[in-house]
């Protein structure tokens, strides 16, 4: 499309916002049919020139440019009349992954109410457990993120959660609870303090993928990544019987976007109640790398600990990706070796979530091999599985295969 015709259909969502504007752009005159659209638009700061002072109306604008368009117009969206908005709705939707990139939340994948914005997802899970004694799990799941603004700089967080077990109930059975609740303040488009209960991902591999209760400060600029928190990690997947029951913990992670490989790092110190000697260890380090060329990547992940014994974790794969939840057909396949020392740490982690290697203990080295990946089937439906095989335990409490298979559906 060329963009003196993109302008023209974009300055129809805006007629009547602004007064006529004096001409911005030296190659564009009275004379042109979109005059008014071009100059209108530049009175309000939706589209821009070259540092030249042209505007180049005859040159084919690209998705970015386009989407560019479309995030100024969304800040103006109080603006517009109801078709108007409907319209700009659509816009959105089309362009949601340039959306994305430019940070832009869009406001009709998060059903909108005022100041409160609705999204969820939800799962049926089928999993064969890999421990001999742990039965093979059938399960739903549905979660509902509320979130509702407070001003430009602050909004209020929280999550509905209800698990329902098909085979072999549990006690929770179809039990609804808020398992998030977190307000979030911004000072500027870099940095946040987070406080409440919220999500705390390690790398996304073999370390700590659930929840704390406490206080992040935040700071990311697209390249550059850090935290520091204080808090608990028994907030998700961790209870009473854990080692980490009412421990203190105090917290960090650095990451970087080298262009070539992204490298991270975290350092948990753990306090409180229990001492070392009950729990083995009070610190926990880990780094990863990913090195991503075109499709694919290499990934890996390290993890140890100040306990005595042999406790270190890592874990080593590749990976190809194509995956956008709005594109059929579109996927992603990774195949990754890992190894979990005798006294290291797995629970919360992705793979204790998934029922896997539901009741690790200590003193058990657990290796394997696993392919994991996902197919997005409709917009929004994606089909995961997961297969481990030629695990190795020590103590040969588990099978040598195991795997999971889930619908999941965004809303």
């Amino acid at each position: 499309m060329k963009k003196i015709l993109a302008i023209a259909a974009a300055a129809a969502l805006t007629a009547g916002v602004s007064a006529f504007a004096a001409n911005p752009f030296s190659d564009v005159s009275t004379d042109d049919w979109a005059y008014q659209a071009v100059s209108d638009l530049s009175d309000q700061g939706v589209v821009e020139g070259y540092p030249d002072g042209t505007f180049k109306g005859e040159r084919n604008i690209t998705r970015y440019e386009l989407a560019q368009i479309i995030a100024r117009l969304m800040a103006k969206e109080d603006q517009l009349n109801a078709e108007q908005r409907a319209t700009l709705d659509k816009l959105a939707g089309e362009y949601a992954d340039e959306l994305a990139n430019l940070g832009v939340r869009v406001s009709n994948l998060e059903k909108k109410v005022g100041n409160m914005y609705w999204s969820g997802d939800a799962k049926m899970m089928y999993t064969k457990n890999a421990k001999k004694t742990t039965a093979d799990t059938w399960k739903g799941r549905m979660r509902i993120n509320a979130k509702g603004q407070v001003n430009d700089s602050t909004y209020v967080q929280g999550r509905i959660l209800t698990n329902m077990y098909f085979k072999d109930a549990k006690d929770d059975d179809g039990d609804t609870t808020m398992d998030r609740l977190f307000v979030n303040h911004n000072f500027g488009k870099d940095t946040s303090v987070v406080l409440g209960r919220q999500d705390l991902t390690v790398f996304s591999g073999l370390q700590y993928d659930d929840a704390f209760d406490g206080a992040k400060l935040a700071y990311n600029d697209g390249k550059l990544d850090a935290y520091a928190a204080f808090g608990q990690l028994n907030a998700g997947k961790f209870d009473s019987s854990t080692t980490f029951d009412a421990a203190d913990a105090a917290f960090g992670g650095l990451g970087y976007d080298f262009g070539a490989a992204k490298l991270g790092a975290a350092y948990f110190n753990f306090t409180g109640d229990k001492t070392k000697a009950e729990r083995n260890f009070d610190s926990i380090w880990g780094a990863n790398l990913v090195v991503p060329i075109d499709n694919f990547s290499v990934f890996g992940e390290y993890w140890d600990s100040n306990a005595d014994k042999a406790d270190s974790a890592w874990q080593a794969g590749l990976g190809y990706s194509t995956l956008n939840s709005a594109k059929p057909g579109s996927f992603d396949l990774n195949v990754a070796y890992n190894r979990v020392g005798a006294n290291a740490y797995f629970g919360g982690t992705t793979y204790d979530a998934s029922d896997f290697f539901d009741g690790i203990k200590e003193n058990k080295e657990l290796k394997f091999w696993n392919v994991f990946g996902d197919v997005v089937l409709q917009k929004n439906v994606t089909l995961h599985g997961e297969y481990a095989f030629n695990i190795k335990n020590t103590k040969d409490d588990y099978d040598n295969n195991s795997w999971t298979v889930s619908l999941n559906y965004a809303f």
